[in-house]
């Protein structure tokens, strides 16, 4: 039976946790191009990924302040059904993406306070999906999967048209609190399913999947 709340495990490169996260249930599955990322992949490597999942889980392309020609090779070679917009793109931005690509969008904004929430609100009538993830330290050189959290009560009167994603810091022992707080439908995870920075743990992945659906890991 499918979970109620959309599972997306990101920064997937190799076969076997690619494997693992389809078969634990994750509803989407995330590729990272963005060299500076641990969880970095190669056009070669994506479309490897993306024939396994294509047709079990969403396939999402994380990208960071990304100019067409890069996105358009993803577009080409990768065939996501989501792009990820993980950097300070515009509401311009966005709105330019998604008409000229073609593939749904969601657009990631970093919180650490009240007003960083609200922003969300410039963003919704451009993208199909905003994703909440905690702000990087200022000294980070990626915005995301640093494994912190954010104040989670920050989203307790959200009020938006579109759906939604949580992320930051999240892993099968903080979801379920997490979920109840924010009445979150969508959750990614990265960092809170490995065993070191960039290496995804199967068991860590069955362990989340379990925790967001309320069961007892295999």
């Amino acid at each position: 039976m499918p979970s109620p709340v959309t599972i997306k495990i990101c920064g997937l490169s190799t076969r076997e946790t690619m494997a693992v996260a389809l078969e634990a249930g994750a509803g989407m599955v995330g590729l990272v191009f963005f060299p500076k990322s641990p969880r970095h992949v190669s056009y070669d490597q994506a479309s490897e990924l993306a024939a396994m999942a294509r047709g079990r889980a969403e396939i999402v392309a994380l990208t960071v302040d990304a100019d067409d020609t890069l996105l358009g090779e993803i577009v080409a070679k990768v065939a996501p059904d989501w792009l990820q917009l993980h950097g300070s793109e515009s509401p311009e931005r966005v709105r330019e993406i998604a008409e000229k690509f073609g593939c749904r969008v969601i657009k990631a904004i970093g919180v650490r306070a009240a007003a960083d929430i609200a922003k969300a609100t410039a963003y919704e009538p451009v993208c199909d999906m905003i994703l909440f993830d905690s702000k990087p330290p200022k000294d980070a050189d990626v915005p995301g999967g640093s494994g912190l959290s954010f104040d989670w009560h920050l989203m307790e009167d959200l009020d938006l048209a579109k759906p939604f994603m949580l992320s930051g810091g999240l892993d099968a022992g903080n979801v379920a609190e997490a979920l109840s707080i924010t009445r979150a439908r969508a959750v990614d995870v990265s960092s809170g399913v490995e065993r070191e920075r960039g290496v995804k743990d199967p068991a860590l992945i069955r362990a989340f999947v379990a925790a967001v659906n309320g069961g007892i890991p295999c």
